[in-house]
């Protein structure tokens, strides 16, 4: 647990993939999406995978992902940590090996205390760095 006192289940209606669209209902609204035809589009959307795949050469391929959920702990830390856990997670399963990855984070502005988003990211960017992500030196 973090110093930050800020609890971020106050912030959810509902928690994990509870808080998505149902899959039926994806669907329905994905078909208006059209597909991208290319042969270098590897996984696209008719696989409903959690990443898409695109083929640079023979040898190495882009493994794309994003993810939204809502907070299902408390403490804005381990939030961030889980969050990129789930995001690498996804990587390792389309048998991809994380070297990059973006912060991304939606919360109502101005509810939630500056530090806290301070510790969703860096709990975030720890657990990337002990996955091998975003490595290089940093200035701050």
């Amino acid at each position: 647990m973090t110093g930050v006192k800020t609890d971020l289940l106050k912030f959810s209606d509902q928690g994990g993939c509870s808080s998505k669209i149902p899959p039926a209902q994806l669907e329905e609204v994905l078909r208006y999406l059209p597909v991208p035809v290319d042969p270098d589009i590897l996984v696209n959307i008719d696989t409903h995978d959690d990443a898409g795949v695109y083929r640079l050469n023979d040898e190495l391929a882009l493994v794309l992902t994003t993810d939204f959920f809502p907070p299902m702990v408390s403490d804005p830390y381990e939030f961030g940590q889980i969050a990129a856990a789930n995001s690498i997670s996804d990587v390792y399963a389309m048998g991809g090996k994380p070297v990059l990855g973006l912060n991304i984070m939606m919360f109502p502005a101005g509810k939630l205390p500056m530090e806290a988003y301070g510790e969703i990211l860096k709990g975030g960017f720890d657990k990337a760095a002990e996955a091998g992500v975003n490595r290089g030196s940093y200035d701050r």
